[in-house]
């Protein structure tokens, strides 16, 4: 059975960029729903015995596991979410990210540009990701729970642009969200660990 993830800080220590009423309800309340459900579709199945991983591949292409599949890629997306980000983040990253992303890139300006970019275009709920693909590092974006794993990709960077992940904090305004997360909350040093 899954289980919620234990934060790598406190509920308060990334306000003012996410606050505390935003990180209770979006790990303490969303986040366990899609465990919960996540629990509750798998339990005395075959999926029950398999990986996340696993169960995000097999169930990604089946309509009859859409329940499925959702929960379970939303689990893995927010489990790598909450890694992505510590107080006092941004700022100066690791040198081997820094130098992978401007080969790949031409600039850590041009990389920010996209990787927000990303979020702003995605339409409705979903998320825009840094990932490797085949040795390199691109930005993309998927609808709802999807996520670059069902591409052949490694994703290393996620940010969750469901309102959910926002709204009290920023009402209608994506943009500045997606500025702050960009400049003040992202570990780098975790980024770069998944290199």
């Amino acid at each position: 059975m899954f289980e919620l993830p234990k934060l790598d800080y406190k509920n308060n220590a990334l306000s003012p960029i996410m606050s505390e009423q935003t990180l209770d309800l979006h790990h303490g309340k969303h986040h366990q729903t899609y465990i919960t459900n996540l629990n509750n579709f798998i339990k005395d199945t075959e999926l029950e015995k398999l990986s996340l991983e696993e169960i995000i591949k097999k169930t990604s292409s089946d309509n009859t596991k859409l329940g499925i599949f959702n929960n379970a890629s939303q689990h893995w997306n927010h489990n790598l979410f909450w890694k992505c980000m510590k107080p006092n983040g941004g700022g100066k990253m690791p040198s081997k990210l820094e130098e992978k992303i401007k080969k790949d890139f031409g600039s850590f300006e041009n990389f920010r540009e996209e990787f927000i970019k990303a979020g702003l275009t995605q339409f409705g709920s979903g998320w825009c990701w840094l990932s490797i693909k085949d040795g390199k590092l691109v930005v993309t974006k998927t609808p709802n729970a999807e996520n670059p794993i069902i591409s052949n990709m490694k994703p290393i960077l996620g940010c969750d642009v469901w309102e959910h992940s926002y709204y009290l904090d920023y009402k209608n305004k994506r943009p500045v969200y997606l500025e702050n997360f960009f400049d003040k909350l992202i570990n780098w040093e975790f980024v770069d660990s998944n290199l």
